[in-house]
């Protein structure tokens, strides 16, 4: 199965079904390419794209790529912020196959075939009820990710000037003349 698709013909007239981006007879076998959409369909945007730049498939950069372009459309078209948007739908169908053929023992030969995919990727906004679930649950992690970040990177610096500014003490101990009775024992 391909994962769920939006049907053009019930559409209401003024909702929006998304903002979509597709890319038509990419050199991928749609099996391969839905393998990576089955891991990021329904997620939002953001955790999305940094899944996908971590994941180590062919069809990951095609579809991050895809991704991007399809969050472009909505901000710039759309005037969409690209942080409230989350992967509505996302699919692979096969396109045409290229065939192929390997020559084989006695005159015989093997096909081989060359699969291409239309992959098309939906986003769209999250509803009022999730954005305010996403909201609550960065507020009860203490902010922002990156803020989070910044100060576990101050914690560290801190750290790090402390144990310098200790260091001198040792390093001038090292350094300090060493006395004629214990270079004559360790000689000995």
């Amino acid at each position: 199965m391909t994962g769920p698709k939006l049907n053009e013909a019930t559409r209401v007239a003024g909702i929006s079904s998304g903002f979509r981006a597709s890319t038509r007879f990419a050199r991928l076998s749609p099996s391969k390419v839905r393998v990576v959409l089955n891991l990021v369909r329904g997620m939002d945007v953001k955790s999305a794209d940094d899944l996908l730049r971590l994941t180590d498939r062919d069809s990951a950069h095609i579809v991050r790529k895809l991704l991007a372009s399809a969050v472009a459309n909505a901000t710039n078209n759309f005037e969409q912020n690209a942080e409230e948007l989350y992967i509505k739908a996302c699919f692979a169908d096969a396109g045409p196959t290229l065939k192929r053929f390997r020559p084989r023992a006695k005159g015989s030969s093997a096909a081989i075939f060359k699969r291409t995919s239309h992959i098309t990727i939906v986003v769209d906004k999250l509803s009022d009820a999730a954005l305010a679930i996403r909201e609550t649950q960065s507020e009860s992690r203490g902010g922002a990710e990156s803020a989070r970040r910044r100060d576990r990177v101050e914690a560290s610096r801190a750290r790090s000037q402390k144990s310098k500014a200790a260091a001198p003490d040792a390093d001038a101990n090292a350094d300090a003349p060493v006395d004629a009775e214990t270079e004559t024992a360790t000689e000995n």
